[in-house]
This record gives C-alpha cells, sequence and structure tokens, in this order.
C-alpha cells in the first residue's frame, strides 16, 4: 500500500503546495475584481446581494431558530425569578398610567377639536410588516441585520425599521423574502434630527460604533447630555417625531447619541411604510447611473423641482450649509 501511495503523493505534492502558496493571491485579486464590478455597475451587485439573500434566508431562517428558543426559555427563567418584584413594580406603573390616562384624554379631544377648526389634512395610512431577524450581517466595519419579509410582504428600499423603543434603520436591500436593514449606527447611515428640548436641527451620522454623532449643528445649539433626539422628517425619507436616542456625551469634539435600541438584542423589527419616497426615488438614482446627453437635460417628474438637479446655464451658486448652518 505505501508502494501504491508513493507515486500519487509525489504528482499531487507538489500541486498542493503551489496552490496553498499562491491560495492567499488568488485571494487578493478575486475580492480586487469583485470591487471593480462593484463600482461599475451598482445596480447588478446590489441585485446579486438581494438574490444571495433570498438564498441563504431559508437557512438562516432554521439556524436561527434554536436560538431563539433558547433566548425566549432564559427570559421566562428570569421572570419567574423576579415575578414579586416586577408585580410591585407594575402597580406602581399602573397608579401613574391612570392619571396620565386621564390628562391624555382631555388632550386628545382638544387635538381634534383644533385640527377640525385649522382643516388638518391627515398623513396617509402606516402599513407595518413585522419581521424577525435572522442574521447579524455587520461586523466591526459594518452594521446591518438580515430581516425575514421581502418584496412578497410589501417591503420595499428605503421604507423605515422601528423597534418597540424607535428607530432602528432602513431597508437598504429588499429581496423577494428577506431584506438587509441597515442600522443607524452604520457609517452609511445618515439621518435629519430634531433636538426635542431645543429644536435645534442636525444629522445623525453612524460611525461604526454603537454611539453616533450629532453633525451640522449650529454653534449656538443647546444640547445637553439626556435631551432626546427625533427625526425632523426632512428630506422625506422619515416623518418627524420617531424617537432615535438619547444624548451621551458633550464635548467640544463631537456630540454623541446612545440609540434606544442595542444591536445584539433586536429580535422582531418592524417594517413601517408612511408613504414616503424621499428626495431621490430609485428610479431617478437609476437613470443617474446611466450616460446622459446633457444637452438634453429634463427634470424627473420624480423630483421637485431645484432639489438634486441644476441646470446646465444656471448660475454656480452654492446652496450647501456651511460648518455653522442648519440642515
Amino acid at each position: 500500500m505505501a508502494q501504491h501511495g508513493g507515486p500519487q503523493q509525489r504528482i499531487f505534492s507538489p500541486l498542493r503546495t503551489a496552490l496553498h502558496r499562491f491560495a492567499f493571491i488568488l485571494l487578493i485579486f478575486t475580492a480586487f475584481g469583485l470591487m471593480l464590478l462593484g463600482k461599475a455597475d451598482t445596480v447588478l451587485i446590489e441585485r446579486i446581494r438581494a438574490a444571495s439573500a433570498d438564498l441563504v434566508s431559508p437557512v438562516m431562517n432554521v439556524i436561527s431558530r434554536p436560538a431563539a428558543s433558547i433566548n425566549e426559555l432564559t427570559d421566562k427563567i428570569y421572570n419567574l425569578a423576579h415575578l414579586y418584584e416586577e408585580n410591585e413594580r407594575l402597580r406602581r406603573e399602573n397608579q401613574q398610567l391612570l392619571a396620565w390616562q386621564q390628562a391624555a384624554r382631555n388632550l386628545s379631544h382638544e387635538n381634534v377639536r383644533l385640527r377640525e377648526l385649522a382643516r388638518y389634512t391627515n398623513p396617509p395610512a402606516l402599513h407595518l410588516v413585522t419581521s424577525r431577524v435572522i442574521a447579524d450581517m455587520g461586523g466591526a466595519y459594518a452594521h446591518s441585520v438580515m430581516i425575514s419579509a421581502g418584496s412578497r410582504d410589501g417591503v420595499a428600499k428605503g421604507q423605515a425599521v422601528i423597534s418597540d423603543e424607535g428607530l432602528v434603520g432602513r431597508v437598504a436591500e429588499a429581496g423577494y423574502q428577506a431584506s438587509r436593514v441597515l442600522l443607524i449606527t452604520d457609517i452609511n447611515s445618515r439621518v435629519p434630527v430634531i433636538v426635542e428640548n431645543s429644536r435645534d436641527r442636525a444629522f445623525l451620522s453612524g460611525d461604526n460604533t454603537n454611539r453616533p454623532l450629532l453633525t451640522f449643528l449650529t454653534a449656538d445649539a443647546a444640547v445637553a447630555p439626556g435631551d432626546r433626539i427625533l427625526t425632523s422628517g426632512h428630506g422625506g425619507a422619515f416623518p418627524p417625531g420617531i424617537p432615535i436616542g438619547v444624548v451621551s456625551s458633550v464635548s467640544e469634539n463631537a456630540v454623541r447619541v446612545a440609540p434606544l435600541f442595542r444591536r445584539h438584542q433586536l429580535e422582531y423589527l418592524r417594517v413601517a411604510d408612511y408613504g414616503l419616497q424621499g428626495i431621490l426615488s430609485e428610479k431617478r438614482i437609476r437613470e443617474s447611473q446611466s450616460p446622459v446627453n446633457h444637452n438634453d437635460t429634463q427634470l424627473s417628474p420624480d423630483i421637485p423641482m431645484g432639489v438634486g438637479v441644476v441646470p446646465e446655464n444656471a448660475p454656480a451658486t452654492s446652496n450647501a450649509p456651511s460648518n455653522g448652518a442648519t440642515p
């Protein structure tokens, strides 16, 4: 047996050595080629990623169920151990809520009367899709999760994703049966926000940490630790008033916000369709990526006049906010 296997080892051993030697270089060139392909055709790469998510989501769904069952059993054991304390706390909260209930009824009746006097136009009906988190697709350089809902459930790219506490992120890619959610802590996330107390406007900019930054604040902005941060509604991406987080620290260089959710504890999320399309529709983004004859430039019907498109003969004026301007 040793003599029979000797010639095969002499033949295949140099091949294995060469393969191991050049595997790392091959992986580098493969990654570089994928990066070039992603820059050349972003729409194709996005479709490939959405299709890959659809293929992987059933496996992820099956794998995540045992972990979800273990977490549910652990929570039940913990709740049984602290049942007395929980009952006492709920009794105190119930007394407080009864007082708030009467105040809320009075304010609700007053609000209805004021809206009738002002002929207030109600916003479009909210459509919610509840889904389970089946995978955490992020890491040190990306913060995103995969949910088990896609276009078949009415999920579309750009829709807001919320939890019981507040805003979690937005749908970055929507496949047929699964979608990828870009969290507000990701470096590619920008959300127009407002400080609840001072009404100062800013952007919540993710930097791949658990404490995103408040950027484009005015120089005289009154922001203090503990202030709540809400969506401002600017840009048409999110409606105003969705809770996002609380200011955790204020320094000369940065203002950081603690989100209301914990990334590693996300289990069930709701995709909210507020009927908003944002400033740029997906159709307009695809058109901007294709070659255009600049002599026949026309505004898309999806884009309001003066937003995102500058006529060729327009004077060279800049509307970009300065360092102290309000977004």
